[in-house]
């Protein structure tokens, strides 16, 4: 089992999820979808590999993974003795672009939603 860590910037993003979810839902809601995330994410210090390995999905060179839990992907890496998640995205954004500067979306996609 390997340690998982957050970072400060995923930390600050949990927290803006909860308010985002207790102002638009209620806080049920909110402490629902973030101990889903907690749990899931906990489910990585076990099975370090049981995300997606972004450069064989994407054929570039990167030592992050990801891993999609309620909505969001959770970006990661591992290293000796533990687990980093270095970054959080909610589905719709294109994680691709802010991490590595190249899009993940296809053109269906981009047609689909209008961006």
């Amino acid at each position: 089992m390997k340690k998982l860590e957050y970072s400060p910037l995923v930390r600050n993003k949990l927290k803006a999820l909860k308010e985002w979810l207790i102002e638009h839902f209620d806080e049920e809601t909110a402490l629902s979808v973030l101990a889903g995330i907690v749990s899931d994410a906990d489910l990585l210090s076990d099975d370090p590999e049981l995300g997606t390995n972004i450069s064989e999905t994407y054929d570039v060179e990167t030592e992050y993974r990801y891993f999609f839990t309620h909505q969001h992907y959770l970006i990661y890496r591992i290293e000796s003795g533990k687990v980093i998640i270095v970054q959080m995205f909610n589905e719709k954004e294109d994680f691709m672009m802010s991490l590595l500067g190249m899009s993940g979306r296809t053109q269906e996609s981009i047609d689909y939603w209008g961006e």
